[in-house]
């Protein structure tokens, strides 16, 4: 029996801070096993075989189904249960889309709003994570990289902005973690975020808001290839 343990897989807490709750973590090694295709498109899945394969009550488990079908991963079908369900590339698409013209609204404000300390804090988080690109650290660059996003969120001082960009990125979470196992994607990645650090930290609104939808439309793409691939 593989028993459940929280660990820093690129969410945490209500989603970038903080432990992981039972409830993402569980989520998170579910999406894991459908993106590798250990649970290919169409596999039923148990609510019992789930919390026996992760030593954990049905309730964890029947949470995690439940967020997983926001992503497009897992459909809950009327007397069929839990199923495995792969999005087709257009209804991945459209969720990028959406989610490209948050980000370069936050990294927008970000440039023109955030402090002195969150400039910092964004700064460092960025170069912590220039070692774990030479080290091949996909793992940790995940976990990182929601801080370094969540971040520019709060850099918005815009609460109703930084819900609503977390929300539609709660839904392509998978996603965005799986791009990094793609060869060569965290280079590209730290890169795109560099041009992101650099005009947030010049205070250049319209430089951070352009480099911003480079990078999410770059992740789009890595995606859309991971889902490919599988």
């Amino acid at each position: 029996m593989n028993q459940l343990k929280p660990h820093a897989d690129g969410e945490a807490g209500a989603e970038g801070t903080g432990r992981p709750t039972r409830a993402i973590t569980l989520r998170q090694r579910i999406a894991d096993l459908i993106l590798s295709g250990a649970l290919p498109p169409g596999t039923r899945l148990e609510e019992q075989d789930l919390a026996d394969r992760f030593g954990v009550s049905r309730t964890p488990v029947r949470e995690a189904l439940k967020a997983l079908v926001e992503t497009g991963l897992v459909d809950i079908r009327p007397h069929r249960g839990a199923l495995v369900a792969i999005p087709s590339r257009r209804h991945l698409h459209d969720l990028f889309e959406v989610m490209r013209e948050l980000e370069s609204i936050c990294a927008r404000y970000a440039a023109q709003r955030m402090t002195a300390a969150e400039r910092k804090t964004l700064e460092d988080l960025h170069e912590r994570s220039r070692q774990m690109v030479r080290d091949g650290e996909a793992e940790a660059y995940a976990a990182l990289n929601v801080d370094f996003h969540t971040v520019i969120y709060e850099g918005t001082h815009n609460q109703a902005l930084v819900e609503n960009t977390a929300a539609v990125r709660r839904r392509l979470s998978p996603f965005r973690r799986a791009q990094f196992r793609l060869v060569g994607r965290l280079a590209s990645s730290f890169a795109e975020h560099d041009a992101v650090v650099k005009a947030i930290l010049q205070g250049d609104a319209p430089a951070a808001e352009q480099a911003m939808i480079r990078h999410i439309g770059a992740a789009d793409v890595t995606a859309e290839e991971f889902t490919r691939q599988g």
